[in-house]
């Protein structure tokens, strides 16, 4: 059997030359520039979870060891942020990319897997 070497994660945006710009200069995500500024990042080690829930919904966050110091970091930069909200699960925050989008970042509490080879 073939061995799954990766994910593809899609952020759809009002904006998307704006979010793109924000994961490059803001989170500073390497990118590969596959054509005319279309751009494909990088991404830190991920995890799936699988929940109950209607088939079409999916959902994407990004995780951090330091909530409290990635919420500075964005105000520093104007990046609007929500409130942070515990969940039994980890810290999470909103922040809105600059074409509107939420995108949720939290610390988790949960254990963390290894990443897939």
């Amino acid at each position: 059997m073939a061995k799954i070497n990766g994910a593809h994660s899609i952020i759809y945006s009002k904006d998307p030359a704006a979010d793109r710009a924000f994961f490059r200069d803001v989170l500073q995500f390497p990118f590969v520039d596959v054509r005319d500024g279309w751009l494909i990042f990088g991404l830190p080690a991920s995890e799936l979870a699988v929940h109950p829930g209607e088939n079409e919904q999916h959902e994407f966050y990004l995780m951090c060891d330091d909530v409290n110091g990635f919420v500075a970091d964005m105000k520093q930069r104007n990046v609007e942020c929500s409130e942070l909200h515990q969940q039994p699960w980890g810290t999470l925050v909103q922040i809105t990319l600059p074409g509107g989008g939420k995108l949720g970042v939290y610390e988790p509490r949960h254990a963390r897997p290894p990443a897939s080879a």
